[in-house]
């Protein structure tokens, strides 16, 4: 299927590992020009020199800024210009009971999670709608629907970035701009699976039998019962970038793998 993506500019926040890196590279695989954004300068050279020598030839570029700091977010919107696809996925996570959790830290977590993208699409949705045509794909989670005890703070966020996503995109009616939220499932990340490792060294576990226990535990019920891969949704967020996708507006797509007990 030809994704007519050739030649279309896209920004994709958090993407120097797991699902962002992974959209990058589909992104720049179907031809479209890819600026990627991390908040350390190091390894956003790594990925940046990653995706150069897979895909020689094509339009990758890089910028460092951190979202929880105002004056580098500042710095980064003001050099975005011409960009056709915003993916806003660079976030947070993490466990936390939730009469220990610090207001500093829920601040935090809004600034990253939620502001991120609401800056990001103030900045470039006018020029989207001026131009008649825009991709703006958020990546949430089946947290931000089915809120964990255990990450309450994480899960009110991606709810938060669920309803700004579907709020944006009343505001494309009768366009060629669409807003989409994908929620994602239990994906196997660099940061799940660094824990992961870290977990199945310390008690003497193959990974992979500690990986299957820890889905079992968590979500028993997971259609594919596995963690999912960063390209798994990665191919769903692509296809929402495409032009060919303009009949999905407004719209909160599932990659859980039924974990969400919704029709």
């Amino acid at each position: 299927m030809n994704l007519q993506l050739n030649g279309k500019r896209a920004f994709v926040s958090g993407s120097t590992q797991g699902i962002g890196l992974a959209i990058a590279e589909q992104l720049l695989a179907e031809g479209a020009q890819v600026i990627i954004n991390g908040r350390n300068t190091e390894k956003t050279k790594e990925a940046l020199e990653k995706l150069q020598g897979k895909f020689p030839g094509s339009t990758i570029t890089s910028i460092v800024a951190d979202f929880s700091k105002k004056e580098e977010v500042d710095a980064l919107l003001s050099s975005l210009e011409n960009i056709d696809i915003l993916i806003n996925n660079v976030g947070i996570f993490g466990l936390g009971d939730y009469f220990e959790i610090a207001d500093e830290e829920w601040s935090r977590y809004f600034e990253i999670n939620v502001m991120s993208g609401m800056r990001l699409s103030k900045k470039l949705l006018p020029e989207m709608l001026r131009k008649n045509f825009g991709r703006i794909v958020f990546i949430s989670s089946e947290s931000g629907v089915n809120i964990p005890d255990n990450m309450i703070h994480y899960g009110v966020t991606k709810a938060a970035m669920n309803a700004l996503s579907n709020g944006l995109s009343k505001l494309t009616k009768g366009t060629a701009v669409t807003v989409n939220t994908v929620l994602g499932g239990p994906t196997y990340s660099d940061g799940v699976a660094g824990t992961v490792e870290h977990i199945a060294k310390l008690q003497n576990i193959d990974l992979e039998d500690m990986k299957n226990t820890i889905i079992q535990q968590s979500n028993p019920h997971i259609l594919l019962q596995r963690f999912i891969n960063p390209q798994e949704i990665a191919s769903l967020v692509v296809y929402l970038s495409s032009p060919i996708s303009i009949a999905t507006n407004g719209s909160s797509l599932r990659a859980d793998s039924g974990v969400l007990k919704v029709l």
